[in-house]
C-alpha cells in the first residue's frame, strides 16, 4: 500500500471517528436534555405542591381567623342589643314604679283599687277572719275598701268575714302603695302592694314584653 493510499485509509477512518463521535455526543445531549426535562419537570412539580400547601395552610389559617373575627364580632353586637334592651327595659320599670305613687291621688279609684286588691286575698285565703296592712297615709281610704270588700265578699260567697286594719304593722314609709293581708293566724302574708305587684309583672309578663318591644325571637324554641 502507497503513501498515499495510507493516507487516505487514515482520513477515512478519522472522519469516520470523528462522526462517530458527534453522533454520540449528539445521542448524550439529548439524553441529557432529556434527563434534565425530566428533573426539572419534577421539581417544577415539588415546587408547585409544596406552593399549594403552603397556600392552602395559609388561606385555611385566614380563614379560621376571619371566622374567630367574625364570631367575635357578632358575640359583641349580640352582646350590646341585648345590654341596649336590658338597659330599655329597665327604664321603663322605672318608669312604672315612678308612676305608682300616682294611683294614689285619686281617692275614689285608689279606694276601688285597694277594694279588689282586698278581696283577692280574701278569694285566695278562704278564712273567716283576716287581717288588712297598709300605709299609715292611706288608713281612710283602706276604711273604707274593707268595708267595701266584706259586702262585695258577702254577696258572691254568701259568707260573713271578719276584716281588721292592723294598725300595728303598717307598710313602710317608703311604699307607693297598694295593701297586704295576713291570714293563717299571722303565718300567710299575700303581699298586694304596688311594689310587689310590679315585681309580679316584671317577671311574668316580660316575655310578652319583649316581643311586643323588640319582636319575637326567631332562634328561641321555648317560652315560660
Amino acid at each position: 500500500m502507497s503513501d498515499d493510499q495510507v493516507s487516505s485509509e487514515l482520513k477515512k477512518m478519522t472522519m469516520f471517528i470523528r462522526q462517530e463521535a458527534l453522533e454520540k455526543s449528539k445521542e448524550i445531549k439529548i439524553k441529557a436534555d432529556e434527563e434534565f426535562a425530566i428533573e426539572k419537570s419534577k421539581l417544577v412539580r415539588q415546587e408547585t405542591s409544596s406552593i399549594d400547601s403552603q397556600y392552602e395552610k395559609k388561606f385555611k389559617q385566614a380563614s379560621m381567623s376571619q371566622q374567630i373575627t367574625r364570631s367575635t364580632l357578632a358575640n359583641k353586637t349580640r352582646l350590646k342589643v341585648l345590654s341596649a334592651r336590658q338597659e330599655l327595659l329597665d327604664n321603663l320599670f322605672e318608669k312604672a314604679s315612678e308612676k305608682l305613687r300616682g294611683y294614689t291621688e285619686d281617692k275614689g279609684k285608689y279606694r276601688e283599687i285597694c277594694k279588689n286588691l282586698i278581696l283577692e286575698g280574701l278569694y285566695a285565703l278562704n278564712e273567716d277572719k283576716v287581717a288588712v296592712r297598709a300605709r299609715k297615709e292611706d288608713y281612710g281610704v283602706v276604711k273604707e275598701s274593707i268595708e267595701d270588700a266584706k259586702k262585695e265578699y258577702k254577696q258572691k260567697i254568701s259568707k260573713e268575714i271578719t276584716i281588721e286594719l292592723d294598725e300595728k304593722n303598717p307598710q313602710p314609709e317608703g311604699s307607693s302603695g297598694g295593701i297586704s293581708i295576713v291570714g293563717g293566724n299571722g303565718k300567710i302574708d299575700i303581699n298586694n302592694t304596688f311594689e310587689e305587684r310590679l315585681r309580679l309583672l316584671e317577671t311574668d309578663a316580660l316575655p310578652m314584653i319583649r316581643t311586643s318591644l323588640f319582636g319575637k325571637n326567631e332562634n328561641r324554641k321555648f317560652y315560660d
